[in-house]
């Protein structure tokens, strides 16, 4: 996908957690749009916000269905490959650890109620 100056990107942050994880907003024409759809879905998938515009009015916002989530196994690898690549492995709060082996030790399975 080619950028154009029309393209601009916008680091807003927001407040809370989303404040320290910037989001990319992407601002575009509705003939850019339609030019690379497939191209906006990529973007979309990675993490940005698609704003269609009409001259300076927005019409449309393209963002992800609902956010997306890691296992408890996959943030181990992210943090594993974190470490091989940087030399430097990610420091886990105490209090947080403690929390975490609290809850994993009194876990039960979970049966849920069959329907009626």
């Amino acid at each position: 996908m080619e950028f154009g100056s029309s393209w601009t990107v916008d680091l807003l942050l927001a407040q809370g957690y989303n404040g320290i994880m910037a989001k990319h907003t992407i601002r575009i024409s509705e003939a850019e749009a339609a030019s690379d759809f497939a191209g906006l879905m990529a973007r979309v998938r990675a993490g940005a916000e698609i704003v269609i515009e009409n001259g300076e009015r927005p019409v449309a916002v393209l963002h992800a269905a609902e956010p997306v989530r890691r296992t408890i196994s996959e943030c181990i690898a992210l943090a594993g490959a974190h470490e091989e690549e940087t030399g430097k492995a990610p420091v886990l709060n105490s209090d947080f650890a403690k929390d975490v082996e609290e809850i994993l030790s009194h876990r039960k399975p979970w049966n849920p109620p069959a329907w009626e």
